[in-house]
């Protein structure tokens, strides 16, 4: 799979990502590997676990790689300056040939990090549809005077622009209603995290609705999941490591929960789970690897990966 990332993403063929692991040789290596489509980075300012920043994490998985796709899963956009992360995608879009993502959530579950950098939480959602906005207009090369209640600015210029037509794609993040109205009005692809395939295609009707009563049109928009992943030939074994994974991450009971927005499972579970969410209209599947010392990548390229292209 070759092209820009907006050409990568928004197409109908099936593809593939991984959340990167933190280890750059290591996601350097995945870049390499035949069937990995993109790799993609999260991370926070200030959260309860320890966790790198978004963006420079993002920084140094464009520079290790060469083929993928790379993105952001996610950053929290209200806590950043639209000024500052036009820049950085821009630059960050020119030197890795046009292969940058840009997901973006309102974030809002550590509120430390709103508080570290003296944004409210109130009102974040709106901060961050004025800063798509802004962004985009940066990302236009040209000097930009912007009137918005929250990010004024006059004749600023962020030059060079991206190398994609049109800036980075825009992933928009996240599961409730706002979520999926800021998808179809300013995004240019949605990618849920903790959704079940059911919950996905009410999703995918949701969007569309909206996209079609705003006069848009969705023609490369981008359907991504976002899906927790676990292949064991004990399959038994695969839901209980993808609960307690999930549970360390949000201290919470995951058990139940597990099979119902994950994939876990013997690869011929998890083939069809994962088939369930291409059924639903997922087009980019971002896979987070429940364990991180085992085969289940190279096991998804190679028993599941092969299924989902064909269907």
């Amino acid at each position: 799979m070759t092209g820009s990332a907006r050409d990568r993403l928004g197409g109908d063929t099936v593809g593939i990502g991984f959340v990167a692991p933190r280890d750059f040789p290591a996601a350097a290596a995945l870049d390499r590997t035949p069937g990995v489509d993109s790799l993609w980075v999260g991370g926070h300012i200030a959260s309860r676990n320890p966790s790198p920043e978004p963006m420079a994490w993002l920084a140094g998985l464009a520079a290790v790689t060469e083929r993928a796709v790379v993105g952001s899963a996610v950053v929290t956009l209200p806590l950043y300056p639209p000024a500052l992360i036009a820049k950085q995608a821009a630059d960050l879009d020119n030197a890795s040939g046009g292969r940058i993502a840009l997901g973006i959530g309102v974030g809002g579950e550590y509120p430390q990090e709103f508080a570290a950098t003296h944004v409210p939480t109130k009102g974040r959602g709106a901060r961050t549809n004025e800063a798509v906005e802004l962004v985009r207009a940066f990302w236009t090369g040209e000097p930009v005077t912007h009137e918005g209640p929250l990010h004024p600015v006059s004749g600023v210029r962020i030059h060079p622009p991206p190398l994609q037509r049109g800036g980075p794609p825009i992933i928009v993040a996240g599961r409730g209603d706002a979520a999926m109205a800021r998808a179809a009005r300013l995004g240019d692809g949605w990618m849920p995290y903790m959704y079940s395939p059911r919950r996905y295609r009410q999703s995918v009707a949701t969007i569309r609705e909206l996209a079609d009563r705003a006069g848009r049109d969705l023609a490369d928009f981008g359907w991504l999941a976002y899906i927790p992943v676990c292949i064991d030939d004990d399959g038994e074994r695969a839901l209980r490591d993808t609960a307690a994974f999930l549970g360390g991450t949000y201290r919470q009971d995951f058990t139940e929960l597990a099979r119902h927005i994950g994939a876990a499972g013997t690869a011929a579970e998890v083939a069809g789970r994962l088939a369930a969410y291409v059924e639903a209209g997922a087009r980019h599947l971002v896979l987070l690897p429940c364990r991180r010392e085992d085969d289940t990548i190279a096991r998804i390229l190679t028993e599941v990966a092969p299924q989902l292209r064909r269907t």
